[in-house]
């Protein structure tokens, strides 16, 4: 993994600098904007929340409710697509046991 270099963050109207591989820096910025978008949201969302702190805690919880919801529907995905493979192997040897 490359050491990289530091990525200049800009976070509700305040500025990081944070160390990031290189091959990870995207994916550091492209988070760094979620999180602004999810913070505008509070915020615009007529939302009592007024402390920077408390918008923020608000969208890193609304953050990882969708993470967990797409995480659990992915799991459940991969069960059901596994449980048709076995499905369809049980269906191949059923046949081959057929024709022999």
């Amino acid at each position: 993994m490359n050491r990289g270099k530091t990525v200049n963050l800009h976070i509700i109207d305040k500025d990081y600098v944070v160390a990031c591989p290189t091959e990870e820096q995207d994916t550091l910025i492209a988070a760094a904007q979620h999180l602004n978008d999810k913070i505008k949201e509070v915020r615009e969302g007529g939302s009592k929340v007024v402390s920077p702190e408390r918008m923020v805690v608000i969208s890193a919880l609304n953050i990882i409710h969708e993470y967990l919801h797409y995480k659990q529907k992915k799991e459940q995905e991969i069960v059901t697509f596994s449980n048709e493979v076995d499905r369809l192997q049980q269906k191949i040897e059923f046949t081959l046991s057929e024709i022999q």
